[in-house]
């Protein structure tokens, strides 16, 4: 299974209907606020009389006051009830909004496309939840990245569907308007046809008693998230993407009427290279992740955003248009091409720090409580862009340019980014860990599928060089507190790795009998906890490219702790920079060139009666061959 591609799940029942009831909702949304928008923005003394440079701002914070109001109450309901029948229920609710919001349309009425808006907030709050619930309970863990990689891209070729045919109506005068109400609500009705293939998906908690309470359940869901630091500043990082993202999505028209001197069709423009550049970013999680749950991506991702939301205001600072730019003239604009490159980038690099953010949430939340926690994020991510929008407001408004805006979002993003990163260094030892194996190395993987997907178990692998550790840390689906020698910690980036992946340290009894003591324990506690322990039973890492003789500590290991041992193999690092071949490690770069092919060769599991130091080092010597 693991090697089947995402796009499969398409075709699949459990799936397919999810992604597209979520992908007509998305592009419902965005039909109808994007009109809504242009004609605001465009057309400002028609269609309520709002400032043009700060309509979609007001629009976006209407759209999003549902989240802080029932998010608690709809993340309840969506542990409570079976999550098929909530999903129809959501989607005729859709139909009625949109019934409303085609009245404000054909009859100009302002007022009731605003009450359309805080109503499609409401839907889309009820839905939240439970889409992202739903995954994890349809979805095997090795397809979360993946399915959650789909949903992302659905949801912004959706983003960019809605939008490109938002802005072919609205400027399609008197008639224009009234194919958007048209469109809106022949896009509910599919959605609701949609969802009726949705299979039945059983209430994780049918006997929860609903708390009506928004602020005390959202205060009890925190608590709860909080439990795991990991998933509770996951939910803080996702929330600061919403703050970032919701910021250049609803700057877009402005930007382009202000700045660029661009029409409605180079707001089209940019918002199609934005979707497209997100879609891919979140598409490609799952090749760059090796199909598993990979949070080092997310630093990744972050460096992008920054580094492009800085190069956005160099790009577009100082241009000052001559006269109102249609697409054809925008595109022949060399500067253009650098402002269009930017976005592209930096949403790529938003796909690469998203994806990861929600499929970790989706693994590591309890599940009975886990569309309360997504619905509690969701508060969090209303809060964040309401705080965005009066933000950008503010400073707009104090004579900031947007140029510069994109510029201080740049660098709040490297600041947070820096300040959870060093709440929660699982990220950045997990982005070393990837940086290695995609930088330094090509690596193949065989076997993967015997690391157990949960419960205790050693795993022991031969010794080639000083990042035998993190090639496997790299590969494997789950953390593995590896027992490493002492000295090791002696190295900067090595030691930073290696602590905050709760390595355990080991001496010899000759150097330090105390520690060698200490770690024993150590590794007896993590087993008896349930987490997976590794240890190089050669004692040291080879200078001749040998297996050497595997000694006796796993004998006293699995003695102590009766758990499954799972042999590993590592190929092809010999004589790499960091192993000793030749002469000391990390003194001859370069000797293998860059990308060399390595390799990790998983065998099942063995019962611990059979696990000898001697049966071992059999398997994992077979395992490696020839490939030193």
């Amino acid at each position: 299974m693991s090697s089947r591609s995402q796009f499969a799940l398409l075709g699949e029942r459990r799936f397919a209907p999810l992604f597209w009831t979520q992908f007509l909702g998305a592009a419902n949304d965005n039909l109808f606020k994007f009109a809504f928008t242009l004609l605001a923005t465009f057309q400002a003394a028609e269609w309520g009389g709002a400032d043009p440079s700060t309509a979609g701002f007001t629009i976006g914070a209407i759209f999003i006051a549902p989240f802080v109001l029932f998010s608690a109450t709809s993340g309840q309901i969506a542990d409570k009830v079976e999550k098929g029948a909530l999903i129809r229920f959501v989607k005729n609710l859709e139909i009625a909004v949109m019934a409303i919001a085609a009245a404000g349309f054909v009859a100009r009425q302002p007022a009731l496309l605003y009450v359309a808006v805080f109503l499609m907030g409401v839907h889309s709050t009820l839905f939240g939840p439970v889409k992202y619930a739903y995954l994890p309970q349809h979805l095997r863990e090795e397809e979360l990245t993946g399915g959650n990689g789909l949903v992302e891209m659905g949801t912004f070729v959706a983003i960019l569907a809605g939008t490109i045919a938002a802005g072919l109506l609205a400027r399609g005068g008197p008639g224009g308007v009234t194919g958007v109400a048209i469109a809106c609500l022949a896009v509910a009705v599919l959605g609701r046809f949609a969802a009726g293939w949705i299979p039945r998906s059983p209430a994780p908690d049918p006997g929860l008693s609903i708390n009506w309470n928004p602020f005390t359940e959202t205060w009890a869901n925190l608590a709860i998230a909080a439990r795991d630091a990991t998933v509770f500043h996951s939910l803080l990082g996702i929330s600061w993407l919403w703050f970032f993202g919701s910021i250049f999505l609803t700057s877009f028209t402005p930007f382009t009427k202000d700045v660029l001197g661009g029409d409605e069709n180079v707001v089209t423009i940019l918002l199609a290279v934005f979707s497209i550049g997100i879609g891919l970013g979140a598409l490609a999680c799952e090749r760059l992740s090796g199909r598993k749950v990979e949070i080092g991506l997310v630093p990744f991702g972050s460096i992008g955003m920054t580094v492009f939301a800085v190069d956005l205001w160099l790009a577009s600072r100082g241009l000052a248009p001559a006269a109102v730019l249609g697409a054809a003239e925008f595109l022949g604009e060399s500067s253009s091409i650098r402002v269009m490159a930017d976005l592209f980038l930096l949403a790529l690099f938003a796909g690469f720090y998203s994806v990861p953010l929600y499929a970790l949430i989706q693994s590591r939340a309890e599940p009975k409580h886990r569309a309360r926690i997504i619905a509690a994020n969701n508060i969090l991510n209303a809060l964040f862009m309401i705080v965005a929008a009066l933000a950008a407001a503010a400073l707009l408004r104090a004579g900031l340019t947007l140029p510069q805006f994109f510029l201080v979002l740049g660098l709040m993003n490297a600041a947070v980014a820096a300040y959870v990163y060093r709440l929660v260094p699982e990220f950045l030892m997990r982005f070393l860990c990837w940086l290695l194996v995609h930088s330094a190395y090509r690596l193949r993987k065989a076997g993967i599928e015997n690391i157990p997907e949960e419960g205790a178990a050693v795993v022991v692998c031969n010794h080639v060089s000083f990042v035998d550790a993190l090639v496997i840390l790299a590969a494997s689906p789950r953390p593995i507190r590896f027992v490493m020698d002492h000295r090791i910690f002696r190295f900067p980036v090595l030691s930073f790795v290696f602590r905050t992946a709760r390595a355990i340290p080991i001496a010899p009894a000759r150097e330090d009998e105390a520690l060698l003591e200490r770690a024993y324990e150590e590794v007896a506690a993590a087993l008896s906890q349930g987490d997976l322990v590794g240890i190089f039973p050669e004692g040291r890492i080879t200078e001749d490219g040998e297996i050497g003789v595997f000694r006796g500590g796993i004998r006293r290991i699995v003695e102590r702790t009766p758990v499954p041992v799972v042999p590993m193999a590592l190929k092809g690092l010999y004589g790499s920079f960091f192993s000793r071949r030749g002469g000391a490690a990390m003194t001859k770069p370069f000797r293998r060139g860059v990308f060399s092919r390595i390799a990790l060769e998983v065998a099942p599991a063995v019962a611990p009666s059979e696990a000898t130091p001697e049966s071992l080092q059999s398997r994992v010597q077979a395992m490696r061959g020839d490939w030193r």
